[in-house]
């Protein structure tokens, strides 16, 4: 919700979503998909210090994928699951992903889209 916050604010128009392959093997990924306070519910980071501190984050479950995307370099590369993790993101985040990297290594990485087109 923090990254929604984010892109509303400053008009991105596609995220790098990097780091992909640290998830591999997970039976479950946990995304963040608000906050409450008290038993309020929130859809973004309250902007108080006091508040922020008392959050108690929101999250979703989503199925892991048991393959590996290490050094994934196109959509085919990848286990469907964890395209779908991707997917799932963009809508979270109301923003597309433009490029997904699967290594610390340079190379490996995907562009999906070029966010330089218009």
């Amino acid at each position: 919700m923090l990254v929604r916050q984010s892109v509303a604010v400053s008009g991105v128009t596609g995220v790098a979503l990097t780091k992909l392959d640290v998830l591999d093997g997970f039976e479950k990924v946990k995304i963040c998909i608000g906050y409450t306070i008290d038993g309020q519910t929130f859809d973004y980071l309250p902007p108080h210090a006091q508040d922020q501190a008392r959050v108690v984050p929101q999250y979703e479950e989503i199925e892991g994928w048991p393959g590996s995307t290490r050094g994934a370099r196109s959509w085919a590369d990848l286990p469907a699951r964890a395209i779908k993790y991707v997917r799932r993101i963009e809508e979270l985040i109301r923003c597309p992903v433009a490029l997904v990297s699967t290594s610390p290594e340079r190379d490996d990485t995907i562009l999906v889209r070029d966010p330089f087109a218009g």
